[in-house]
């Protein structure tokens, strides 16, 4: 049974939560904790699943409170109740909470959000994984994006077209500004897919704060240091899936879901590139030495891949279900009941036909790639299509590194 503790500094807030889920009560074990010493606790005393706490609260604030469960208890789903008013308080939250749910909160909504991310338990059950995943903050960005964003957001004259160009490059900037504008601190009554749309919404001022002021992006530090992991090579592989995805014929109303998973398709990969490095250069050293692909390396001395890493952190962050569950699968998309050509499938052929046009690095050997499941494209009845969709991969290619190059 879930145990769910809530935080709140006004007793009354308390008791209308307690008679709100009562409903629940075969579901969810609940707890109620007034104010963020109390609910230290409590969580000292017992283990609970997911936290949801106030803002504003006098002494200890939500944003302190979730900071203290970050450090001590990583593993601890984090959530923010909040009025859509207090941006300076949105941005404390920010490093801190994997979602925030709008005040007051609407029952069914709560309950959702909540059964969705204890559910992501189910994608990855490693605890020791689930406390390193729960502790990501932000994720480290190319150094060249970075200062390119730094010095764009710099310019009061940039355009926000600009800035959605840079944004959409990289995974991890991209990643972490979905998050935040389809959180219940900007009040959107849908779900935001686009990294343009979201850009757009947000505006330069928001970015800048978020960026400069409190540091939610940073650099990737240790780019090229790692052996055998190139974040150049990845953030260029992530793009050119999801322009490739892009010219795929999902439905229009599966447009902006399969962008958006094609280009965040393996943060994993980040993840444990930023998180746990040296685990992540085993992992690549076995595979080169076996000439087998990553992810069945991955499943086999873990039991888990990339792609469950990546889904379980975007899945705590709050993005939409369609994108965690692409990402989650991508590599094995017949885990998923069939719905036609979807996101999911999209993502499954844009990542291969992606990597079969890059060649590999110059000198060194590269790792064996996935091949295509016939059987699997048979049944959606697009196999007479691969031919076409792998030269419009190639001119894709050679359009975005001509375009580099002459950059």
């Amino acid at each position: 049974m879930r145990r769910i503790l809530f935080v709140d500094d006004d007793p009354n807030v308390l008791q209308g939560l307690q008679r709100m889920l009562r409903s629940q009560r075969d579901r969810w074990e609940v707890a109620f904790a007034q104010g963020g010493e109390a609910a230290l606790a409590m969580l000292d005393a017992a283990p609970f699943d997911v936290v949801v706490s106030d803002m504003r609260m006098p002494g200890m604030d939500g944003a302190a409170l979730l900071g203290c469960i970050r450090e001590r208890y990583p593993e601890v789903i984090r959530f923010i109740l909040s009025g859509h008013s207090d941006l300076n308080g949105a941005y404390r939250a920010v490093p801190v909470a994997h979602q925030f749910l709008g005040k007051p909160c609407d029952p069914d909504a709560l309950r959702v959000a909540i059964e969705r991310a204890c559910n992501l338990k189910l994608v990855l059950s490693d605890q020791s994984l689930c406390r390193t995943i729960g502790a990501v903050r932000e994720l480290p960005a190319l150094p060249r994006t970075y200062l390119e964003l730094t010095k764009a957001l710099g310019d009061s004259d940039v355009s926000l077209d600009r800035v959605a160009k840079i944004v959409e490059q990289d995974v991890a900037i991209a990643a972490k500004l979905l998050q935040l504008v389809n959180s219940a601190f900007f009040g959107l009554s849908r779900e935001v897919t686009n990294v343009r749309a979201a850009v757009s919404y947000l505006g330069v001022d928001v970015l800048q704060s978020l960026m400069l002021s409190i540091g939610v992006f940073r650099s990737f530090e240790d780019a090229g240091m790692m052996q055998g992991f190139s974040v150049e090579r990845f953030q260029s592989h992530a793009y050119l899936t999801a322009k490739t995805a892009d010219a795929l014929p999902t439905p229009k109303h599966l447009k902006g879901v399969t962008s958006l998973a094609a280009l965040l398709h393996d943060v994993g990969k980040l993840v444990l590139a930023a998180k746990m490095p040296a685990h992540l250069a085993r992992v690549l050293a076995v595979a080169r030495e076996q000439g087998r692909p990553l992810y069945e390396v991955e499943q086999e001395l873990i039991g888990v891949t990339h792609a469950e890493i990546g889904a379980y952190l975007l899945g705590l962050w709050g993005l939409p279900w369609p994108v965690v569950e692409a990402v989650a699968h991508h590599h094995a998309p017949t885990r998923v009941p069939e719905q036609g050509f979807d996101a999911l499938s999209a993502v499954y052929v844009a990542n291969i036909l992606a990597l079969e046009c890059t060649p590999s690095p110059s000198g060194r050997e590269d790792l064996v790639q996935p091949s295509f499941d016939g059987g699997y494209l048979d049944s959606l009845g697009v196999s007479s299509q691969l031919a076409e969709w792998r030269a419009t991969a190639q001119g894709i290619y050679r359009d975005l590194t001509g375009a580099r190059n002459d950059g």
